[in-house]
């Protein structure tokens, strides 16, 4: 499951996208959807954290790597995970990438690729 993130070994890899309204939202949520295609892992449900639904977050705490792609600096994603106090992930942040964060406007093609391709970089270190 994880072959194209780096590893041999399978291990359980959960991606989680932004949600929010702007372009790089989109962005995120794409390239974790991208990621999860490629066979790097499976996207999994922010929204189920937030809430706190038991069996969700312990699946979270079990993975072996959480990838959390927020589109901006609000860092809503990231901030689900510190408030339930899961520790195991790695944080991309899309305005990071010199994307910059507009509404109205749809995630452009090599946009998403350039995450996807930051997303892949940080899961291997």
């Amino acid at each position: 499951m994880a072959d194209c993130c780096g590893s041999e070994k399978k291990k359980t890899v959960l991606f989680y996208g932004c949600s929010g309204g702007a372009n790089v939202a989109e962005i995120s949520d794409l390239a974790a959807r991208q990621l999860m295609f490629d066979g790097c892992g499976t996207m999994f449900c922010l929204a189920g954290l937030g809430a706190e639904i038991p069996g969700m977050v312990q699946i979270a705490k079990d993975a072996d790597l959480n990838l959390v792609i927020d589109g901006c600096p609000m860092d809503c994603a990231k901030k689900v995970f510190d408030r339930i106090g899961l520790k195991n992930y790695v944080h991309v942040r899309v305005t990071d990438l010199g994307i910059e964060k507009k509404k109205g406007v749809r995630a452009i093609e090599s946009e998403i690729a350039g995450v996807v391709a930051k997303a892949r970089q940080i899961a291997q270190a």
